[in-house]
């Protein structure tokens, strides 16, 4: 019977094909006491697990195909690092020595204790990172257990109807259904094996949302029990686009989902080829189209969609799960220098470290301070921490002479923050010139993702080269909604008409001063928006690569001219939604 299951979309297009059922990611764990003369021996033999899941990881890294995305090999380096995690490797012997569990017990145990911490983080992203550390553990638990890996091949079956409809129904696509997927666990599978993903977990910024973008393969996430409700083998078709998969579809379901995936091709063929074309408008009007990226490595995929720059390079994906070890300046400085080398004398912008729940803090912090998304993040952290925030400053500008750089602030909102943070940017160039270290110059620019600096932006705009809206933050603080919270997130409305004033008013002023303002939260790449935005004014979009091309076809075909009054007419409205489509 053919049903739909919903969740998110974080990668469009269509997929069809068999489901191959990715067990559960929870193994089943023994609970047992052990005599303290067998301390030594429970924890050698959880060091065995360790090392042979280190060395497994290390292989599918060293065996990884050349055309493979760069976010896998990031995140197998993830991987890698939460194995080796003090937190956790400490945590785990203190269970076996003081507890006397055995290994996996005492694993399970500590893994709980650290994924209080991650249910603390106030950055989405990072706090999805919990998935990262659960599937590291699992992975050594199915070691210890002496399991075989989770993902299992469809069994042979009859052809039914369905098979009809397909070419080669000897060579279908498969669709990976699971609770969740670990990069690693992906990288089994070579790239043509398998059509989308399901997971049950998961959000747009989870790493399986990530991969799935960077392989521009059809993704949903947050499916619930989707790996519940699916059977090993089943018919499926994935919705990128609408965010929903639908299980055992009938032949007439299954051809129309057919048509469009084949249009989707036909579409993707057709953007390729706007790569070398110049973003510009109907009435003549050029567009800066630039990349968001995690690593340094994703400034091939930049290239690859012809960015002409990078607008919002994010530091800290290099500071993620590091347990207190923060990267050094010569880690962070080898890491922004492969970046704007990577860009071949594009820009590259760097935004300094915007996460607030990082372990030094947590080991600081009140418990009772239940709000993290408003308490000791991004700008304010970073000065708080004036030694760690020097190591970057100084990471940043020696990077800066190898190509363009621009330095980009989060979370300014009040004058003596902007002031600090001008200080300690002098006091590093005046630490490099001491150690007679070469740097460069570097514009510096501002985010403006909360309504107190979009409400001062001529305090902004005298001390700063640029701004960079940062939307999904000025959204969840204008609307005073936790994007990260389920239960509100309906109400999570980019269109909102507080939200649309502050954006248009920042665009205007920059304008109007001759400095320079680019978007580079979602809605920037989110083509519905893309007139919106043009006729309020924006010159400069920063996206994922994935997304550069279907909004370079909006510019080309949009007349920013003749779009301003309308644009207009959305900021005067009540309901903006119902006149986007005019």
């Amino acid at each position: 019977m053919t049903f739909a299951v919903h969740g998110l979309a974080v990668a469009r297009g269509i997929a069809i094909g068999r489901a191959v059922l990715v067990a559960s990611s929870r193994v089943d764990v023994a609970h047992y006491f052990i005599q303290p003369e067998e301390t030594e021996a429970e924890l050698a033999r959880l060091q065995a697990s360790r090392a042979f899941v280190a060395e497994e990881l290390q292989r599918l890294q060293q065996d990884m195909p050349k055309d493979a995305p760069g976010e896998l090999a990031a995140l197998l380096d993830v991987h890698l690092m939460l194995l080796q995690d003090e937190a956790l490797t400490a945590g785990v012997a203190q269970w076996i020595h003081e507890r006397h569990y055995n290994a996996e017990w005492a694993l399970t145990t500590q893994l709980e204790a650290i994924s209080r911490q991650f249910d603390e983080m106030e950055d989405e992203y990072l706090r999805e990172r919990k998935a990262d550390l659960e599937q590291v553990v699992e992975r050594v638990l199915r070691h210890l257990k002496g399991a075989a890996q989770p993902v299992a091949a469809p069994p042979p079956r009859a052809p039914r109807q369905q098979d009809l409809l397909l070419d080669d129904t000897l060579d279908v696509p498969l669709v990976l259904v699971a609770h969740d997927l670990s990069p690693a666990d992906m990288l089994q599978f070579k790239k043509s094996v398998f059509a989308g993903f399901v997971t049950d977990v998961g959000g747009k910024t989870s790493h399986t949302a990530i991969v799935a973008r960077s392989m521009d393969i059809p993704a949903v996430v947050g499916a619930r029990s989707a790996s519940h409700l699916v059977r090993q083998d089943d018919w499926v078709i994935i919705d990128g686009d609408a965010g929903v998969m639908i299980v055992d579809p009938s032949p007439i379901i299954l051809a129309e989902y057919g048509f469009k995936q084949r249009q989707g091709e036909l579409e993707r063929g057709r953007l390729a080829r706007l790569k070398n074309t110049p973003a510009v408008t109907l009435d003549g009007q050029k567009v800066e189209l630039l990349a968001n990226i995690e690593q340094p490595t994703d400034t091939r995929a930049a290239l690859a969609v012809g960015a002409l720059g990078v607008g919002l390079f994010r530091s800290e994906f290099l500071f993620m799960g590091r347990q207190g070890k923060l990267p050094d300046e010569e880690e962070q400085y080898r890491a922004y220098r492969d970046a704007v080398e990577g860009m071949h004398g594009l820009p590259v912008t760097i935004r300094t470290v915007d996460v607030g729940a990082d372990k030094p803090l947590d080991d600081r912090r009140d418990s009772a301070h239940l709000n993290p998304a408003l308490g000791l993040r991004a700008i304010r952290w970073s000065l708080a921490e004036p030694a760690m925030f020097l190591n970057q400053l100084r990471a940043i500008l020696r990077a800066a002479a190898h190509g363009q750089v621009h330095l980009l602030i989060p979370m300014l909102a009040h004058a003596g923050e902007i002031r600090q943070t001008l200080e300690l940017i002098d006091k590093a160039r005046e630490q490099l010139d001491r150690r007679g270290q070469a740097h460069g110059p570097v514009r510096i620019g501002a985010m403006i993702e909360v309504p107190a600096a979009a409400l001062s932006l001529r305090l902004f705009l005298r001390h700063f080269d640029f701004l960079s809206i940062g939307t999904n933050d000025l959204i969840q603080y204008t609307l005073a909604i936790d994007r990260a919270d389920e239960s509100v997130a309906h109400l999570f409305d980019p269109l909102h008409p507080a939200v649309l004033q502050l954006v248009a008013a920042t665009i205007a002023e920059c304008d109007a001063q001759g400095k320079g303002i680019s978007v580079c939260g979602e809605m920037a790449g989110d083509p519905a928006m893309t007139r919106l935005l043009l006729g309020l004014g924006l010159r400069s979009f920063s996206m994922h690569p994935s997304q550069i091309l279907a909004v370079k076809q909006e510019i080309l075909r949009a007349d920013a001219g003749k779009l301003a009054p309308w644009a207009q007419a959305v900021l005067d409205s009540d309901e903006p939604a119902e006149l986007l489509g005019g």
